[in-house]
């Protein structure tokens, strides 16, 4: 399952939400700490082992620590993952590590710090490097980089990017870009395969996968591997086993799909009933996905937690 714990980030990333950022919703829409241990726990009861927590940029959120250090001493989650830009890392990557969290997942779209400010409209590629320094200082079990993947935007970067396996103990993942919601910037040449990163990389190997969704390859000589997740051009919803719990409580069965089952304000029970209804009904296929076809989430991807 992957929890969002806040719809709101420090930045302003072109394909996830506008750059006028978003109108906070009141405390009572959203999701408490403690609802949020709770749907864990109802989660957990079903037999959900790991967990993601997400934003928006999770690090925002006040109370992250204790909301990972509670979710991580949940009965039959086995682990806690955290997805984040980064920014906040330097003062948070130890504290993060300590309360459970086992793995982070890293965005980041381009090693060009102009490109970086453009993509994020208000971001430094400079913090991001520092906080990347200080995850793997903080010793987690595994550190993922991840990328979306745009045309005319960072496609004449795979190579660099892919270079990141051989200098770090990372993983780089390339996402292909969602068509999430009509911000006007990104246009049909903007969606490219993930095949692209496999024709900037003839070098890569093939090898095993590791129960994800991403297509795994490996440089010669590399630390870590090459992940290509392939939502548009080769969608493995036949395989997807996830859920997606947002911020103001509803349970997504499919990232696409509009279908939401709102967990606020119930209990263990009732949480566990919805949670298991939404999974009975997971969609077999998001849908046809591209430059014309948009998602049918009804969200921005900050107000989902990917």
């Amino acid at each position: 399952m992957r929890l969002s714990v806040t719809e709101l980030c420090n930045l302003r990333c072109r394909y996830c939400m506008p750059e006028e950022g978003i109108c906070k919703k009141d405390h009572a829409q959203m999701l408490t700490e403690d609802e949020m241990i709770t749907a864990v726990e109802a989660a957990a009861s079903l037999g959900i082992r790991k967990l993601r927590i997400t934003g928006g940029e999770p690090l925002v959120k006040k109370n992250i620590v204790s909301i990972c250090r509670r979710a991580a001493a949940v009965e039959g989650i086995q682990e806690v993952c955290l997805t984040t830009n980064g920014i906040l890392l330097p003062r948070m990557a130890k504290d993060l590590r300590e309360a459970g969290v086992k793995r982070l997942n890293l965005s980041l779209d381009t090693l060009d710090p102009a490109k970086y400010a453009y993509i994020t409209r208000i971001g430094t590629l400079e913090d991001f490097w520092t906080g990347f320094h200080a995850a793997l200082d903080a010793g987690f079990e595994k550190v993922k980089i991840n990328a979306v993947l745009i045309g005319g935007f960072n496609d004449d970067e795979i190579l660099s990017l892919a270079e990141l396996t051989r200098q770090y103990p990372v993983d780089m993942r390339f996402i292909e870009m969602m068509p999430m919601y009509d911000s006007g910037d990104f246009r049909e040449a903007s969606f490219v395969p993930y095949t692209r990163v496999l024709e900037a990389l003839p070098h890569a190997q093939a090898v095993p996968a590791d129960g994800g969704v991403a297509k795994l390859y490996r440089l010669p000589g590399a630390m870590g591997n090459i992940g290509l997740i392939s939502p548009l051009n080769a969608h493995f919803c036949g395989t997807c086993n996830r859920i997606r719990l947002t911020a103001d409580g509803k349970i997504k069965p499919c990232l696409h799909s509009a279908d939401e089952y709102s967990l606020k304000g119930l209990d263990f029970d009732g949480m566990k009933a919805e949670l298991e209804k939404a999974i009975w009904n997971k969609p077999q296929w998001h849908g046809d996905l591209d430059a014309v076809n948009r998602s049918k989430a009804g969200r921005n991807m900050n107000q989902i937690g990917g």
